[in-house]
């Protein structure tokens, strides 16, 4: 099965922040394997705004490290898989072990 999985980053690494991260490494998956990756700048913060953008991407999963309620509501929405309380990795890193299931997501850091 193919995928686009979306990571906010910060320096390549994830950024615990997803609202107000700088950048999306997009990183498209074929099966288990890595077939493309994308650093695409995140557009300004405005609540609500970041799901659609993603999903006009393409994008079918996020990993974050925390993010609100009513995001992931939006995503879910426009048929977005979200996976939060990611470990702060590289982005290649961790979508390798989101894959081979070799990392662990912990609780939602984001209480707002």
């Amino acid at each position: 099965m193919n995928k686009k999985i979306a990571i906010p980053v910060k320096e390549g690494v994830l950024d615990s922040h997803f609202g107000h991260c700088s950048h999306f490494a997009l990183i498209e998956v074929e099966g288990k394997e890595i077939i493309a990756e994308e650093l695409v700048e995140a557009p300004p913060h405005v609540p609500g705004k970041l799901p659609p953008f993603l999903a006009n991407l393409g994008v079918t999963d996020v990993l974050a490290g925390g993010m609100g309620a009513r995001a992931i509501e939006i995503f879910n929405a426009n048929n977005v898989n979200v996976f939060v309380g990611a470990p702060a990795l590289q982005a290649k890193e961790l979508v390798t072990g989101f894959l081979n299931e070799t990392i662990e997501f912990n609780a939602n850091c984001c209480n707002h």
